[in-house]
């Protein structure tokens, strides 16, 4: 029977328990040793319109994924230890490798003494033992396995010095300017660094993955036939609505962190927690950005609004003029409330034969508030070709006539 057992064991006594006290003392060993897993998260601190959070940690950034928009941030750039977040671009590299055909789910993994030497949270993987690329998934992402890691890692890179190679080369990619990796678990290395910034811009290109959320969003599973239990390290999957992941990590040196997904009204945000006061606190700052973001943001519609019969001149067509149009919407991020749309036409004085339909003629810009915010293109409903000899010619024939 595997050590990791003992989870089953604590799960199984909590509901057996439940009516009693005890039951919420069991310890349940999973990333951190905290005897809060099952608890409801605290009430967030106040939601103030200018952005103003009461955040229980060093460092904290909200962002929105699609625009890259920063709704908060407090000292997002410091660069500081991430632990488990790490894993974020561990789990985006596995990701780009299935989507590249490296590795499929069902690509079986034999764990080397190296992936079974890390310790820390792990699912205490034996040299020569084999798991899917599916089983190992499950163990990182629910329950932040060390070895897991490693064991991915290894598998696409040969070692994780390798993988950890390509980790950065990825984060210099995506402009990840204040970090630098030195392992792929996150396990306390000096130099090990990056900033609540980064951890953001990492978890934006994860999440384009989908499959990562058949884990992320899951709170407990097993392994091994049903003899490892895994319990979810991130409570918000458990008790914050439209939550879809991301991380939780936590070492002595890092302190509590997280990195929190989650999605309403067709509007995903991601939430960083750096350096947190203690376990419940970074949970709590999470919420309390998501909230406020939830709450006071969100994406506005904009149509083009551009006059049905709208045409642009052409010169050394067939004709002189071509209709246009303007048919697709600009979603923008903006404040909730009544915000001021305002539209200015940009159409081309004259364009030169010839014009194909759907050529961009133009463009509609748009600003909010003041604010430029995008462009709508304008294009040619239809096709005006260059005038030839031949046109030419019936048009003198039929002036000859009608005169």
């Amino acid at each position: 029977m595997k050590k990791f057992i003992i989870i089953l064991t604590a799960v199984l006594c909590l509901f057996a328990s439940a009516a009693t006290v005890g039951a919420a003392e069991q310890k349940i060993a999973t990333e951190y040793y905290s005897d809060d897993l099952f608890d409801g998260v605290a009430a967030p601190a106040m939601t103030l319109l200018d952005g103003n959070l009461d955040i229980g940690a060093a460092s904290a950034v909200l962002i929105e994924p699609k625009t890259g928009t920063v709704l908060y941030e407090k000292d997002s750039d410091v660069q500081l230890a991430p632990a488990s977040i790490t894993k974020i671009m561990s789990l985006l590299l596995v990701m780009e490798a299935i989507e590249e055909g490296k590795l499929t789910l069902e690509t079986e993994i034999t764990a080397g003494e190296h992936a079974c030497s890390m310790g820390g949270s792990q699912i205490w993987l034996e040299p020569g033992e084999k798991m899917t690329v599916d089983e190992l998934l499950k163990a990182v992402v629910i329950a932040s396995a060390n070895d897991a890691t490693v064991a991915l890692g290894e598998a696409i890179s040969g070692s994780e010095q390798a993988f950890v190679e390509l980790m950065n080369e990825r984060a210099e990619q995506l402009s990840m300017t204040g970090t630098h990796f030195l392992n792929c678990t996150g396990l306390d290395a000096d130099g090990h660094v990056t900033t609540a910034y980064d951890v953001a811009v990492m978890s934006c290109e994860l999440i384009k993955h989908r499959l990562i959320t058949k884990y992320s969003t899951v709170w407990m599973d097993t392994l091994r036939g049903g003899e490892s239990q895994l319990v979810n390290t991130n409570k918000l999957v458990r008790f914050y609505d439209g939550c879809i992941g991301l991380k939780t990590g936590t070492t002595s040196k890092a302190g509590y962190c997280l990195s929190a997904a989650a999605e309403r009204d067709g509007m995903t945000l991601i939430a960083v927690v750096m350096n947190g006061d203690d376990s419940n606190a970074r949970f709590a700052a999470a919420r309390a950005m998501l909230d406020f973001g939830f709450a006071n943001y969100s994406f506005l519609e904009i149509e083009s609004e551009l006059e049905e019969n709208t045409f642009v001149k052409i010169k050394g067509g067939e004709r002189s003029s071509a209709k246009v149009e303007a048919e697709e919407t600009l979603s923008v991020l903006c404040r909730k409330g009544s915000p001021e749309v305002t539209r200015q036409v940009f159409l081309e004085d004259t364009l030169k034969a010839p014009v194909n339909k759907g050529d961009t003629v133009g463009k509609i810009m748009v600003s909010v508030d003041g604010e430029e915010v995008g462009a709508i293109p304008i294009k040619a409903a239809e096709k005006v070709k260059k005038r030839s000899i031949l046109t030419v010619y019936g048009w003198l024939i039929r002036g000859i006539v009608s005169f």
